[in-house]
């Protein structure tokens, strides 16, 4: 179970590598964006009259991959707990960009909750509180990837099949959605509504 503090975690990590994927805890620019195609693949085609919130948004990194893929949505709010990453996401997207606890804040109103790798450090308790808050302020669906399977690690929060299952029916979602196989112990899952 994940005992560490998210803001020195992510701070050491801006400190050394700058605002980069590395900068984020990803391995590689290349696997943030293969999460981020996985997300993309779930959202509606048309996403013009859509207003997407990005949980635990970063440096807004997801709205620049949008744009890189010619993809319009009629708003972006990013959402993240450090301020620091608040205040680069402000810079890099222009955006929206609110600074909160995803936990436990009220949150706006969307069409679409997405999250890439925020969930990574959460305890399990907060991975629950983090997927319901986004669901329930979601109008359409939350999309999120996760590192997958029943590994146990000191840092790092796996979630597994039976975990997602739970989480589903208790929150009544309509539809599942889950790609696999694209990255060793990851997995991107879909709550519709």
């Amino acid at each position: 179970m994940p005992r560490i503090d998210s803001e020195k975690f992510y701070k050491a990590a801006l400190k050394k590598y700058g605002v980069s994927s590395c900068g984020l805890h990803w391995s590689s620019g290349s696997h943030q964006s293969i999460r981020f195609d996985k997300i993309l693949e779930m959202l509606e085609t048309d996403l013009a009259q859509c207003v997407i919130a990005d949980a635990g948004c970063g440096f807004g990194d997801f709205y620049r991959f949008l744009q890189t893929n010619d993809v319009h949505v009629n708003k972006y709010i990013g959402i993240d707990s450090l301020q620091e990453m608040c205040d680069i996401a402000q810079q890099r997207t222009s955006c929206e960009i609110l600074h909160a606890d995803i936990t436990k804040a009220k949150l706006p109103l969307a069409h679409y909750y997405i999250c890439s790798g925020a969930l990574n450090i959460l305890t399990p308790f907060e991975t629950q509180l983090f997927i319901r808050n986004c669901f329930e302020s979601s109008q359409k669906a939350f999309i999120f990837n996760a590192l997958y399977g029943d590994k146990e690690s000191d840092i790092y929060n796996y979630i597994n099949m039976q975990t997602i299952q739970s989480l589903a029916k208790s929150l009544h979602v309509k539809h599942i959605r889950f790609i696999e196989g694209y990255l060793e112990h990851d997995i991107t899952v879909g709550f519709f509504k």
